[in-house]
């Protein structure tokens, strides 16, 4: 059996540069993945293919599941793969932010090429992980990266300092298009014939890089909090908490990130005061 750790992504930066004539946004984000926060994919190359799912919000998932969709479009592209059966272990809050679909079905596609040595190097991975959406391709790289296009143009950052931060979900219920939702209040003008692009250089310096991630910040925020004030009042509980650096919303929300010096003295203070809260200090 293969497990992979499909690790929770957090956008740092997400700037929006334009809507383009097929309706799509493209965008340029800083995003990196949490150590410690993640689903656990397992493959098990022996048995039929199909996929069950277990963990504290398996039952959060609604309409089909994109890791079945996965499988599905592997078996079209090349017949001859060896895939079988997928289990997940959901441990991330669905709908939120951080990728935990998009996570999932690039971890399977990295245990389908593990599975498949034979055939791996002659399949365009990223190919068939940006037709799955647009969080897939990154989160297939696994590595920290600049996003820019739909998703799917990818720089890594290996120079990324590392981030000691705390991720929070209120649990509340969000609907199932809620990332359409909150583009459509953002309301995004055309995309520019040359649209601007933030500057290549990321400092290596973690307190360079904090100061970075204060300008730019994230377009989607103001139309997010006016769809679900609660991201409203995450941000203000991760800011009250004392050396709290920087605190943003990732993604489409509702998922917030604050960034702490200790990250697990933080989380303890947030979960004393909203224990029904989604609650996981990591390394970025």
């Amino acid at each position: 059996m293969i497990h992979e750790r499909a690790r929770a992504k957090v956008n740092l930066t997400l700037r929006v540069l334009g809507r383009r004539p097929d309706g799509y946004h493209e965008i340029d984000s800083l995003i990196a993945f949490a150590d410690d926060a993640f689903d656990t994919v397992t493959l098990d190359p022996g048995r039929p293919v199909g996929v069950t799912v277990s963990g504290p919000f398996a039952d959060r998932i609604v309409g089909d599941n994109i890791v079945a969709m996965t499988l599905r479009r592997l078996a079209e592209t090349e017949p001859r793969l060896q895939l079988g059966a997928v289990h997940i272990e959901k441990r991330l809050p669905v709908a939120a932010g951080i990728g935990g679909g998009s996570a999932d079905a690039g971890a399977v596609l990295r245990a389908v090429a593990s599975a498949n040595p034979d055939h791996s190097g002659r399949i365009d991975w990223l190919a068939i992980a940006a037709s799955l959406g647009a969080d897939v391709p990154v989160c297939f790289t696994n590595v920290a990266c600049r996003a820019t296009g739909l998703g799917e143009i990818l720089g890594p950052l290996p120079q990324l300092p590392t981030l000691s931060a705390v991720l929070v979900n209120s649990l509340d219920d969000v609907p199932a298009d809620k990332t359409a939702q909150v583009f459509r209040l953002l309301a995004a003008g055309p995309l520019p014939a040359s649209p601007a692009q933030a500057p290549h250089a990321v400092p290596a310096d973690d307190r360079a890089l904090v100061e970075m991630l204060s300008q730019v910040g994230n377009d989607l925020e103001p139309a997010a909090r006016t769809a679900f004030p609660v991201i409203a009042k995450v941000l203000d509980a991760l800011r009250e908490i004392e050396g709290c650096r920087f605190a943003a919303m990732s993604g489409a929300g509702p998922t917030c990130f604050g960034l702490f010096e200790d990250c697990g003295h933080a989380a303890g203070a947030l979960a004393s005061r909203h224990p029904a809260w989604w609650i996981a200090p990591t390394r970025l």
